[in-house]
């Protein structure tokens, strides 16, 4: 009887399966020339196993060059564990918020995701590094390109610094930050990220509690989302007129005097505050219908955002790249106006680095009232007109 020459070879698992049966049982490429093997299709029928090999090796191989083992250095999925089990622990001990973690941890997965999880560290190429920001560069905008370039050149940084790699990663001429043209004509294509007065005024009209106590700490402090979201009660002296609340985001100390609508409209919104869903958000100011936070440190969304941005297309306000953080925005630009940026800076919570920040104990509360009272003048210019 005739015996054919050739063993039994399943079909592709797909029509753009990379590779093939190869009649000795193994799942097979050839590549520049040569055959290589991935694994025997017996102990792999569906070639996931041989394809998550392939996927690892072929770059080397198209190269031309020997594949390289996790056993020969460190690889992607090593650095970003390490990584991120170093800032666990600065988050824990409060020393990251847990927004920055989060962003951490999201550029770790598209490190992974670009390079793979077993590709060396040390292997990695200028020329790689150039296609992945001219991907993030199709999706973001100047600025959030310049944060997630930023943030991925910290983690290879990490590695060197902590010896999982031998010599810095060289990321070549491509892989930097938008230049500060580049930059400056991304914030001429969305606009000044201001609100006038006079919008001011017709959204404080249409707001309702406790949006309207918000909006008030937004321009009279600068607050932004997640400083009106934990503001606690503790932290506000609607007696005295003050709030003594450090920015959770730098831990520098703010002080910042209330102007009289903003007492007023403070004590309105706490008084009308739904109970908390959870004992650990009963000393907030403010919480929505559901008893809940307006927002979390860790999340860039927030019911806050949503409401706010609602409010300003009612009061036809809303373009692309205004939202609640723009009040920090209107304060800095108009309290300028009071010639202290001392107290600005102060109010603002912004780190000062000059030799004067390291001497300076504090900012007297006459000139934080100064402060405080040119944004009054120039969002109420008429007495008669302030915000009830």
């Amino acid at each position: 009887m005739a015996h054919s020459s050739n063993a039994f070879k399943p079909e592709k698992p797909r029509a753009d399966f990379p590779l093939f049966p190869h009649q000795r049982g193994y799942w097979a490429k050839k590549v520049r020339g040569k055959l290589h093997y991935f694994g025997k299709i017996e102990a792999d029928p569906k070639g996931e196993a041989a394809l998550e090999q392939w996927l690892d090796q072929k770059d080397y191989l198209l190269a031309g060059r020997k594949p390289r083992t996790p056993d020969d250095g460190c690889t992607v999925m090593a650095l970003c564990n390490a990584f991120l089990t170093a800032k666990t622990r600065q988050r824990e001990a409060g020393e990251l918020s847990p927004r920055t973690f989060k962003d951490y941890h999201k550029t770790c997965d598209k490190l992974l995701a670009h390079f793979g999880k077993k590709r060396l560290v040390d292997d990695l190429q200028p020329e790689e590094f150039g296609i992945l920001r001219a991907k993030w560069s199709r999706t973001l905008g100047a600025y959030a390109l310049a944060g997630e370039v930023q943030q991925a050149r910290t983690v290879f940084k990490f590695g060197y610094d902590n010896s999982l790699i031998d010599r810095p990663v060289r990321f070549g001429s491509e892989f930097k930050q938008p230049s500060k043209k580049a930059k400056r004509v991304a914030k001429q294509t969305t606009g000044e990220r201001m609100l006038e007065a006079e919008q001011l005024q017709a959204i404080l009209k249409k707001a309702k509690q406790p949006l309207h106590a918000m909006i008030l700490l937004g321009v009279n402090c600068g607050f932004g989302n997640f400083d009106v979201a934990s503001l606690s009660q503790s932290a506000v002296d609607l007696q005295g007129g003050w709030i003594d609340f450090p920015r959770s985001k730098t831990a520098i100390p703010r002080r910042c005097p209330l102007w009289p609508e903003t007492v007023t409209s403070l004590k309105e919104a706490i008084a009308k505050r739904p109970e908390a869903n959870h004992k650990d958000h009963d000393g907030l100011c403010f919480l929505t219908r559901y008893g809940n936070p307006w927002g979390y440190s860790d999340k860039a969304d927030s019911p806050l955002s949503q409401r706010f941005r609602k409010l300003l297309e009612d009061a036809n306000s809303y373009r692309h790249g205004i939202s609640f953080y723009v009040l920090r925005h209107v304060f800095q630009t108009i309290a300028g106006d009071s010639r202290d940026p001392d107290a600005v800076r102060a109010i603002m919570g912004h780190i000062d680095n000059t030799m004067s920040g390291e001497y300076r104990e504090r900012i007297p509360d006459d000139r934080l009232r100064g402060c405080v009272n040119v944004v009054r003048a120039w969002l109420f210019p008429n007495p008669k007109k302030r915000a009830k």
